[in-house]
């Protein structure tokens, strides 16, 4: 039987991916890397450069114009967070967080009303967005959640707390899934937006990570917070359904993440082999430095082509979980080891602050834990696989 195959083989981008793509580079080069150590060391978010970002359309990239986003799709996406990633995984991290979770989010699930209301000031940067699903007591097991949303006429009254919430005291507004319903019931779940300043609502602990130092992580905290019901996205038990589809976007994110990160220790570590000299020739002729070289430069290729067939599908509104759940496990793991085999490249400077492997190197390791775990990944495809 003969099988056609309508799938586009140009992997070039387009004119306006290549823009884009540029124009974050220059961002990045210009309004980040002169701070990359600064931040890191002192852990400081910096909330202008996000509202610079903003400017430039790097907040709202999938939002669409008449909410005052770009309009762009995923591939843009992509492009974006990745230049950013190059130049400081942690900017990378919030830029993603804020665009795939907390403004996906609305965008995805909002009436109309609820769109304009938050979008357009989202899509510019004006407010910072946050986005809870994860508690101290449930990790990949979101599920078993305690806290809870109980309605009081045409309120609700939130009691509880979220962990490691990105922009959890900086973020101007975040979309939360609490229990409304029993415990571990899929459908026992809903969507708030909750501003700040909002009586009961309030920020905890901010966390001492060993990297992305730079992308705020607390906890978030309410007691007796009470929202109006015009402050729920979609149906009454349909939160965790609604984060489990925008998670499936988010872990292109994290792929994305992690492409930057491999291709900006990969970079990092080309040029060092080339320069090292070391017995009377650049170590890159060292067969032992230039097979590393080879398959970092494979594990990147491979990485890019999972996560932009990945774009492909979530643009053309098809079925992205499986994909969105490989591109994500395997980019996050190639991204940890990239960096590892970088720092061994520039031997006992790989360990030090003076050239940005180790900073590389820490901020990797994220990508395999956040939105979903390694393990959780591998979870999510083998149930695909068998189902079909």
């Amino acid at each position: 039987m003969d099988i056609e195959t309508s799938v586009n083989m140009n992997f070039e981008y387009s004119e306006t991916q290549q823009m884009v793509a540029e124009s974050a580079r220059d961002f990045a080069v210009q309004y980040i890397k002169p701070y990359v150590r600064e931040w890191d060391e002192n852990q400081t978010f910096p909330v202008e450069v996000f509202k610079k970002a903003g400017e430039l359309g790097f907040m709202g990239v999938l939002v669409p114009e008449i909410y005052g986003g770009s309009a762009l799709g995923y591939h843009e996406y992509v492009a974006v967070i990745e230049e950013i990633s190059k130049i400081d995984p942690s900017i990378g991290l919030s830029v993603a967080a804020h665009n795939s979770l907390c403004t996906n989010h609305i965008l995805s699930f909002g009436t109309k009303e609820q769109k304009m209301k938050w979008l357009p000031k989202l899509a510019t940067a004006e407010w910072i967005g946050a986005w809870g699903l994860t508690e101290h007591n449930t990790g990949s097991d979101a599920g078993g959640m305690n806290t809870t949303a109980v309605k009081e006429g045409d309120y609700w009254i939130l009691n509880g707390a979220k962990n490691f919430i990105t922009h959890g005291k900086s973020g101007d507004v975040a979309v939360v899934i609490v229990r409304t319903g029993e415990k571990g019931d899929s459908r026992g779940m809903t969507a708030f937006v909750i501003e700040k300043g909002t009586p009961g609502f309030s920020s905890g602990k901010k966390e001492d990570k060993l990297g992305m130092r730079a992308s705020e992580t607390t906890e978030l905290v309410f007691q007796d917070c009470r929202i109006p019901d015009a402050n729920r996205l979609g149906e009454i038990g349909e939160g965790f359904i609604q984060a489990m589809k925008i998670l499936d976007g988010g872990r292109i994110s994290i792929a994305a993440l992690s492409l930057g990160i491999a291709k900006g220790a990969y970079e990092a570590a080309l040029k060092y082999a080339n320069e090292r000299v070391q017995f009377g020739k650049p170590i890159s002729a060292f067969q032992g430095v230039s097979f590393k070289l080879a398959d970092m430069a494979t594990q990147i290729e491979a990485s890019e082509l999972l996560i932009h067939k990945a774009s492909f599908l979530k643009n053309a509104h098809k079925p992205v979980t499986k994909i969105g759940a490989m591109a994500k496990m395997y980019a996050s793991e190639a991204c940890v080891s990239i960096a590892n085999e970088a720092i061994q490249i520039h031997g006992g400077y790989g360990y030090t602050k003076d050239f940005p492997v180790e900073k590389f190197y820490r901020d990797a390791k994220l990508c395999t834990i956040g939105e979903g775990t390694t393990e959780i990944q591998k979870v999510v495809i083998s149930r695909k696989i068998l189902a079909e």
